[in-house]
């Protein structure tokens, strides 16, 4: 077992973190505008679109174990978790530019297989570079307070992920008089930097996931047992309902802005203030993590962005762009507690497998991780469709009230259920700084 004490250097940090600014770019453009392009440019059904994209996180639920398994058995020279990495990060850049290609295909079925098989393909290239990446963090560091550092430049780089996606993504396409080929180009650019981040943690972590491969007794058996800890399932619940909660507020927001503002052009402009508090805020939390701790500081981060949430929903039409800029400025200050929290609190959870169970399985945990939070995703990007759906969206037309209150929901109270829910959940979760201190130096008792 690795000794408590194990800092890094700031290079191994910087190279580490860089990694998710792709990562991160990802789950902005799949989350912020995929939905989007799909009903208003590729023009396929909403209710359709919805369940396209579904399907497709289902299929990268199901990889992401699968992943994770095979992760932690590798034994190359390369390492366990870089081999994967380095596939995925070449195929992520085809896969982009692919699912932002507009096939121009007549009848609604075969666009609906198109954009679902697309889809499955370029969930699986992240897979393959996510949760290898993901699975390295316990490996680097066996430190408490130094897992939150680490996943704090993680995270800021997160951030700046997420401000290129929310900031670049429509003026990109703005390039172009033709539309379709704006959101091909977008869609190649920001999938070539998703493959450099990841190339870079590639060469900056070289030989430092130097865990021995784990022979598990079988597969089935190794995630009933992970299943079964009370600490992970305690941890794992509130990061799939905020995920889930997240990414309804994603697909719904440019909407919002499009249809209800009538100020498309003003949607980067809020997206920027949410971020870029959550940047600026990412580093006051993790000191506010080492005197409180990570799960109270996740839960007052969170209870404060549901609150600016349930305030948008009531005040954000009555006032306008401005307010809705100020509101998702001071969201962001909780916002960012998700970027950082939950990813600190993961690898403890690993070590207290490792304690209790006397084996090494970080493939196993962070696959079960995704694959519950990307059902979450699934279920989101579902719902938008649906929702939209029902209340009688059709792309590029006035919309009635019935419509309008649908994408209120979708960006109000929809959303805070799913994140007071999981604020609930975390509260019983069990580890802190003395629990882990004395779980490293006595074992569990």
């Amino acid at each position: 077992m690795k000794t408590e004490k194990q800092l890094l250097s700031t290079k191994v940090k910087i190279g580490f973190g860089i990694c998710d600014l792709g990562g991160n770019l990802f789950f902005t453009i799949m989350g912020f505008y995929l939905l989007f392009f799909l009903t208003d440019i590729v023009k396929l059904a909403a209710g359709l679109a919805g369940t396209a994209l579904m399907i497709g996180k289902i299929w990268d639920a199901v990889t992401d174990p699968a992943v994770g398994y095979l992760s932690d058995r590798t034994s190359s020279a390369m390492g366990r978790r870089r081999p994967y990495m380095l596939a995925g990060s070449i195929l992520l850049f085809f896969f982009m530019i692919l699912m932002f290609y507009n096939p121009h295909i007549s009848g609604q079925r075969n666009l609906f297989i198109w954009t679902t098989v697309v889809f499955c393909l370029l969930n699986t290239a992240y897979t393959l570079v996510n949760i290898p990446y993901s699975a390295l963090t316990p490996e680097l560091t066996a430190d408490f307070n130094e897992r939150t550092v680490l996943n704090g430049y993680r995270m800021s780089f997160a951030v700046v992920g997420t401000l290129i996606g929310a900031g670049l993504a429509l003026p990109i396409t703005g390039l172009f008089k033709n539309p379709d080929y704006g959101w091909s180009f977008m869609g190649g650019a920001m999938g070539g930097v998703m493959t450099a981040t990841a190339l870079i943690t590639f060469f900056t972590v070289k030989g430092m996931d130097r865990g021995k491969p784990v022979v598990h007794k079988n597969i089935l058996r190794s995630y009933i047992e992970v299943v079964g800890l009370k600490p992970f399932i305690l941890a794992l619940l509130p990061w799939a309902l905020h995920i889930t909660g997240i990414t309804v507020i994603q697909g719904a927001l440019l909407y919002y802005f499009r249809y209800i503002y009538k100020a498309e052009n003003y949607f980067q402009f809020a997206l920027l203030a949410l971020l870029l508090s959550s940047l600026l805020f990412i580093p006051l939390w993790v000191r506010v993590s080492k005197k409180i701790g990570k799960k109270l500081s996740y839960n007052l981060g969170m209870l404060l962005f549901s609150a600016a949430v349930i305030a948008f929903f009531f005040f954000g039409q009555r006032y306008g762009v401005n307010f809705a800029i100020g509101i998702m400025f001071i969201g962001g200050i909780g916002f960012s507690t998700q970027y950082v929290m939950p990813w600190a609190i993961i690898p403890d959870v690993v070590e207290y497998d490792a304690v209790k169970n006397g084996t090494r399985r970080e493939g196993v945990f962070y696959g079960l991780w995704t694959f519950v939070s990307k059902f979450g995703q699934a279920f989101a990007l579902a719902l938008n469709g649906w929702i939209l759906s029902l209340f009688g969206y059709l792309p590029d037309v006035e919309q009635g009230r019935l419509s309008i209150l649908g994408i209120k929901l979708l960006c109000g109270p929809i959303p805070a259920i799913f994140f007071l829910a999981g604020v609930i959940i975390l509260s019983f979760y069990p580890i802190n700084r003395a629990f882990y201190n004395r779980m490293m130096s006595e074992g569990l008792k």
